[in-house]
């Protein structure tokens, strides 16, 4: 965002929260996991162990059940960006991203860490 300044070119950055998409399908994305474990070296499965792939896909499953399925929310971010005489520098779209992640990126690291 920064670099572009320079070129008079103005950069918003949208961030947004979880949504159901191709990208956050949990089938898709259990069946990579796997995938990629399956290929994994013995030593490396055994430093993470069985249970930390299993524990993955529980929590992976149980955010699943909050992911926003209304789009139109960022999209109207990406409009608002793109059409607004001053444009804000961030959007922050989505329940989770604007009562969850915003808070927690002004709290520290050590804090951030343990939740």
């Amino acid at each position: 965002r920064l670099e572009m300044h320079n070129f008079g070119v103005k950069v918003c950055v949208i961030e947004p929260g979880y949504f159901k998409t191709v990208i956050t399908n949990t089938d898709n994305l259990e069946k990579n996991f796997h995938c990629s474990w399956q290929k994994l070296p013995e030593e490396i499965k055994a430093s993470y162990g069985e249970g930390y792939l299993r524990q993955f896909v529980e929590m992976l499953k149980m955010m699943a059940k909050c992911y926003n399925s209304d789009l139109s929310v960022v999209t109207n971010c990406m409009e608002h960006a793109l059409t607004s005489l001053h444009p804000r520098t961030r959007y922050s779209a989505g329940w989770d991203a604007k009562l969850l992640y915003l808070p927690i990126s002004y709290l520290p690291s050590a804090l951030t860490d343990a939740l």
